[in-house]
């Protein structure tokens, strides 16, 4: 062999013959095949495996795109880079492209989340504010596409530089859909399958217009502050109950309270009387519910009307005050705060009267009489 043929062995020898790209790593996206001086020779292999994609990309310009497969590269295999080189009779001399390796599977269990809350407004609780978060998963549908419009000269993308954008993405499309949902606020948290195929629904055109696929999308969580959280469930508890019932029960607790606070032991057992009036009614409300056909059918006693205590208006320094009652207008006397020409006034008298005169007050008066002087 002559030294002209050894050095065009050696110059031929630095062309590449095969073209291949093995991934050892689980978040390449793209991979530029990198070789001396971008060149390729007229024969040379390309090897494209399952989950892969091959795009040829000539002095900016998208060319061939190649599916799985092992291809020796020639004018009837490049076609559109036979077009851009100009080659009318084909090629023999090697030729410039760039090679870009685009991975094909699927992108599984990539993570989402609202950055900041949605502000929502529900028909009874007003403006509230919630939060989501959740995975989805995506594959590249269209290589070329996504070359030109995302990776454009990087020459090793990885799905962490495409993340930012698609969780971007997710978060704007989710904030409108759940706006535009206008459900009960309850319902976001507890209807998460449906949000999610809706959104993913509404979401994959934007996906698609870079050369992505969105295959799956979850919404794992939805959720709101606990003040807010405690209100409806309340509101739910509430909702189930029968509200003239419960009016009726927290009726008759606060009548009983208030009496026992203002009226001694007669106020007392008025207020006791008067709940257990309230609570026979109720319980004639409720039987038909609990006992069925027996209930039903069984007389109620009905106890007669419990008396209405006396009520008492008595002038003091000029200014009418009370109104009290029997008990508390003797404990008045007891305490010279009234005495036997003090003017009282109840229901049913024409006019003011000096407490001496009112009948049934004369109790007092006997009490405060003192005994006659010895030898008198």
């Amino acid at each position: 062999m002559g030294l002209f043929d050894k050095i065009k062995e050696k110059l031929t020898n630095e062309f590449i013959d095969i073209i291949e790209w093995l991934d050892y790593t689980d978040d390449t996206i793209c991979h530029r095949f990198e070789r001396y001086q971008n060149e390729i020779k007229n024969g040379a292999k390309l090897i494209v495996r399952e989950g892969q994609t091959a795009v040829f990309v000539n002095e900016g310009q998208l060319a061939d795109v190649f599916e799985p497969g092992t291809y020796t590269l020639n004018t009837q295999n490049l076609p559109i880079l036979a077009t851009l080189k100009g080659w009318k009779y084909g090629f023999n001399s090697p030729f410039k492209a760039e090679v870009y390796f685009v991975n094909t599977h699927l992108f599984t269990d990539e993570k989402w989340g609202t950055k900041n809350p949605i502000t929502l407004n529900d028909e009874r609780f007003g403006l509230v504010e919630i939060r989501a978060f959740g995975t989805y998963a995506f594959r590249i549908s269209d290589a070329g596409k996504f070359i030109v419009d995302i990776v454009g000269t990087d020459n090793n993308f990885t799905n962490f530089e495409i993340n930012e954008h698609l969780k971007s993405l997710i978060a704007t499309r989710f904030t409108d859909t759940v706006g535009e949902a206008n459900l009960p606020i309850e319902l976001y948290a507890a209807n998460t399958t449906e949000l999610s195929e809706t959104c993913k629904e509404v979401m994959q055109p934007e996906f698609e217009s870079v050369g992505i696929s969105l295959e799956k999308f979850f919404i794992e969580n939805v959720s709101m502050p606990e003040d807010l959280k405690k209100e409806i469930f309340e509101y739910s508890r509430i909702d189930k109950l029968d509200l003239d019932k419960l009016t009726k029960f927290k009726t008759a607790k606060a009548i009983e309270a208030a009496a026992a606070n203002e009226g001694g032991t007669a106020g007392a057992g008025m207020g006791m009387g008067m709940g257990f009036v309230l609570a026979q009614q109720m319980g004639g409300l409720m039987s038909p519910q609990m006992g069925g056909q027996q209930a039903a059918t069984a007389p109620q006693a009905v106890p007669p009307p419990m008396p209405v205590a006396v009520q008492y208006y008595y002038a003091a320094k000029g200014q009418q005050a009370g109104p009290v009652t029997f008990e508390q207008l003797s404990a008045l006397f007891a305490n010279r705060t009234v005495n036997r020409d003090t003017l009282v006034w109840k229901q049913g008298m024409a006019n003011w009267t000096a407490l001496k005169d009112v009948e049934e007050l004369k109790a007092f008066l006997g009490s405060n009489t003192p005994p006659p002087l010895p030898g008198a």
